[in-house]
């Protein structure tokens, strides 16, 4: 499965760099995730709960961080086990550039998956590939500009959160 797709993202350049190399945004970010450690010298290691179709796995993999131009693009390798659920493992690469916004980024992702969750069949397994995709970086919009104003919660607090995270 393969995938592209921009996003404006209302922050300026350094602070979506910090928060893309960051492991608790990470672990806010990822869809699922219970838990996420490392860095990106080092790399990330996740743990990431997930329900394909009838599958439900608890993946644990690792994230390796590579081919970084400082604040301009990145490449994400991972590849996680699901034990008898199969395994999952892709990889996006990442552009950061100024907009008048503030920063888009610009992605494409590849994926694939063996095992049980391979027998579910292509259009379930991209649909599902697509969607985690779309709400690991709709969620770093969020985490990064805070609430919409439909979200209850006080933005003050949101954009303090954030910025002790990445601090």
């Amino acid at each position: 499965m393969q995938m592209s797709d921009a996003r404006d993202i209302k922050a300026d350049r350094a602070t979506v760099w910090a928060a893309l190399l960051s492991p608790e945004v990470l672990k806010e970010c990822v869809p699922g995730a219970q838990d996420v450690t490392g860095t990106p010298e080092d790399g990330f290691e996740a743990t990431v709960v997930q329900k394909v179709g009838p599958v439900k796995a608890t993946f644990k993999g690792m994230v390796k961080v590579s081919n970084i131009v400082e604040m301009q693009s990145l490449t994400l390798t991972g590849e996680g086990k699901g034990g008898a659920a199969g395994y999952a493992k892709g990889g996006a690469n990442v552009r950061l550039e100024d907009s008048e916004t503030g920063t888009r980024l610009s992605y494409d992702v590849e994926a694939s998956v063996g095992g049980k969750l391979a027998q579910l069949g292509s259009r379930l397994v991209d649909g599902f590939a697509k969607k985690m995709a779309d709400q690991f970086f709709a969620r770093l919009e969020e985490v990064l500009e805070g609430p919409s104003e439909d979200d209850p919660e006080p933005e003050a607090e949101k954009k303090g959160w954030l910025k002790r995270l990445i601090s």
